[in-house]
């Protein structure tokens, strides 16, 4: 996944991000931290919240129902270049299922932060990032994890990306290399197909 969005970003597409209660407040920690820097200084990158403009959020839901707060945004901030990234711990959210069907329609790459597989988010989107436990804290934890493995790709990419589209970064990038940051468990992000996150070990789905 990291590797897939440094060249949107290079050829400055948007990540969208959704998510409900706790997995809001995380949608929102990764959009701050690609639109101010993980680590090292760089060009700051277009992402956004979707839950975090109350006003739109609000008047969505009060005129379309809640199951609609998100893919109405999604037709609205969303081009074939962006990225929609949900997050989930059961995977079952109508307005995140919504929000999914929405941006596939309008031609983004749509990507799941979820619970155990199988669940329709995960099967909604192209590629998904499935937590097997059944308990939601651990998914959230390991999808705050996730989300910093994700940066620190677009960080490591973003220069090549930057390049190819004729654009240069502020700074060089974090590493070299494509060996996923460790952080107590281990994180794959990168591969082919569908990836799941297990505590102490990383595997593909």
């Amino acid at each position: 996944m990291g590797r897939r969005a440094g060249p949107p970003a290079g050829r400055r597409g948007r990540l969208l991000v959704g998510g409900n209660g706790g997995s809001a407040a995380e949608a929102q920690h990764l959009t701050a931290e690609l639109v101010g820097r993980l680590r090292d200084d760089r060009e700051p990158l277009s992402a956004i919240a979707l839950h975090a403009e109350t006003s739109a959020l609000t008047a969505i839901g009060n005129d379309y129902g809640y199951a609609e707060v998100f893919a109405r945004q999604v037709r609205a901030h969303g081009r074939p270049d962006d990225i929609l990234l949900l997050l989930s711990t059961s995977g079952v959210s109508p307005n995140l299922l919504a929000a999914a069907r929405a941006g596939r329609d309008a031609g983004l790459r749509c990507w799941a932060f979820t619970g155990p597989a199988p669940n329709p988010l995960a099967e909604a989107c192209h590629e998904a990032l499935a937590v097997d436990s059944p308990d939601s804290q651990v998914v959230q934890e390991l999808h705050l994890v996730s989300a910093h493995v994700l940066c620190e790709y677009v960080d490591r990419v973003l220069p090549a990306a930057l390049a190819a589209a004729g654009r240069s970064a502020a700074a060089q990038p974090v590493g070299e290399g494509a060996e996923p940051v460790r952080a107590g468990v281990e994180v794959v992000l990168d591969g082919g197909g569908d990836a799941q996150v297990e505590a102490g070990r990383g595997r593909r789905a």
